[in-house]
């Protein structure tokens, strides 16, 4: 009996610690958790005084432990009822504070504006940064979105030109002011855990793998399935790629030790050519995998002679490493677009995005631009768009294009400017109509003879004085000037 009552008291004793422990945080009304432990307190003195009746006819000394325990009992009781009133009143005030501020920052985060909310988060920006596109997203959401292995802006959809992130000091500024104003503190960017550090084990499996790629064929096609998934999920050991420079050259020796590209496995190469896209997707590894002898060679080898899924990949790979301008470069030096634009040519669905991104950014520096142009990406481009495909992408692709005179002249010889204006006629989104704008601007500039056709188009349609009236600024600007040369071409005919 005893040995149960003594079990029965420390589970009392330990509910009663927490029930106080608990009473200092209660979110209702405190007199309630002064309520709960002074019956608590109350029930164990009733246990106690009847335990010490019971004994009362022995002489252990176990009855004098009851009563020290009551006593103890009665004191803390005593203690609860003179400093409860206290208390309560003190939990009460802590309590409505942060419940007000609770309340007044849910409030306050509720009524923020669009603009200091993160595209991606629909939060508010804590960090904001600016993506290439001119976008402002909170640093963290971006982040993840890019390491993802994504290339486009999400809200506007457009090609990446490149993934750094520049600080928006005027957004935050002025969100910080926003929250000075209504007597909050402006929240500090959220903070993420780092990746986990890597151990011997993961070291030692890496050398593993790598060794392997100078084995039997099917060992190689093992350690790549294993090296493809490791870098597609752990940052940490694409990583590791740019600690040796011999990793890259071991990765890909199954590749450089074949005499023809019929003798390659197919998933081999797919697997090799895919954990180049996933190492160069860690910015610190950009320059090491590009400057690799061997890589860009075999990555157009791939463009050329593998499947669609390692063709595809193959041109992802181009655009993440064309992220640098140095790469950008000696990309376009090595001979990559003409088998770029011939993929797109063909057209596959799957390749269509990836490919066009890569074009893309490679035609940003001036050189790249001769070079596409050279290798038949006008003809290419122009034919996609007359079908529609993937018109966003392929006709900001043809608008960077229209800097080169060269590519203006092929422009007007294959039939741009009727498909520019059917296209601007039928399409939405103000992008594109912006970009088919830019480009008959320069047609009209270089090439008097297509005068008339747009001449004939504004006279039927009013095409350009509908995109003066409506478009954005930059296809205002365009438009308009179209139409004052058109004008004076008029007046000088007419004063001639």
């Amino acid at each position: 009996m005893r040995d149960s009552y003594e079990k029965k008291h420390i589970y009392s004793i330990t509910r009663l610690c927490h029930l106080m422990a608990k009473s200092e945080v209660f979110e209702g009304d405190p007199s309630v958790a002064v309520a709960k432990v002074t019956a608590e307190l109350k029930k164990e003195l009733h246990r106690l005084v009847k335990a010490i009746i019971e004994d009362s006819s022995s002489e252990d000394e176990n009855g004098f432990g009851f009563i020290d325990r009551a006593n103890q009992t009665l004191q803390a009781l005593k203690e609860l009822k003179e400093g409860g009133k206290q208390r309560s009143s003190s939990i009460k005030r802590i309590n409505d504070s942060n419940r007000n501020n609770n309340e007044s920052s849910t409030s306050v985060w509720a009524s923020c504006p669009q603009e200091f909310r993160c595209p991606l988060s629909k939060e508010l920006m804590r960090d904001p940064v600016i993506l290439s596109t001119g976008q402002t997203y909170d640093r963290p959401f971006i982040q993840k979105w890019l390491k993802a292995g994504n290339r486009i802006c999400p809200r506007t959809q457009q090609v990446l030109s490149h993934t750094i992130l520049t600080p928006n000091q005027l957004v935050r500024d002025m969100i910080t002011q926003w929250c000075k104003n209504r007597g909050v503190q402006f929240p500090g960017p959220i903070q993420y855990p780092e990746q986990d550090g890597l151990t011997e084990a993961d070291r030692d499996l890496f050398l593993s793998l790598l060794k392997k790629m100078s084995s039997t064929q099917s060992e190689q096609k093992e350690a790549a399935r294993t090296l493809r998934s490791l870098t597609k999920r752990m940052p940490s050991f694409r990583a590791l790629f740019g600690e040796s420079l011999e990793a890259i050259p071991q990765l890909l020796t199954p590749l450089t030790q074949t005499k023809s590209q019929t003798e390659i496995h197919p998933d081999l190469q797919e697997d090799l050519i895919t954990t180049l896209l996933n190492l160069s997707i860690h910015d610190n590894n950009k320059k090491h995998v590009a400057e690799t002898p061997m890589v860009i060679p075999l990555l157009l080898d791939a463009l050329r002679f593998g499947t669609i899924e390692t063709r595809t990949n193959a041109a992802a790979t181009l655009f993440t490493l064309s992220a640098l301008d140095t790469n950008k470069t000696l990309i376009g030096k090595s001979g990559a677009l003409k088998p770029l634009i011939d993929l797109l040519e063909e057209g596959h669905p799957s390749a269509m995005k990836d490919v066009a991104s890569a074009i893309f950014n490679l035609c940003i520096t001036h050189e790249n631009k001769s070079r596409a142009v050279r290798d038949g990406a006008v003809r290419a481009l122009l034919n996609k768009i007359k079908n529609r495909v993937h018109v966003d992408e392929l006709l900001a692709i043809l608008a960077m294009l229209s800097s080169n005179q060269r590519a203006v002249e092929e422009m007007g010889d294959l039939g741009a400017v009727s498909c520019l204006l059917s296209l601007i006629k039928e399409t939405n989104c103000a992008r594109n109509k912006e970009n088919g704008i830019a480009v008959l601007y320069t047609i009209c500039y270089y090439d008097r003879t297509k005068w008339k056709e747009m001449r004939e188009e504004e006279s039927n349609f009013g095409t350009l004085s509908q995109i003066v009236q409506n478009g954005t600024s930059r296809a205002k600007r365009k438009a308009s000037g179209i139409l004052d040369r058109l004008n004076r071409a008029i007046n000088l005919t007419h004063t001639a």
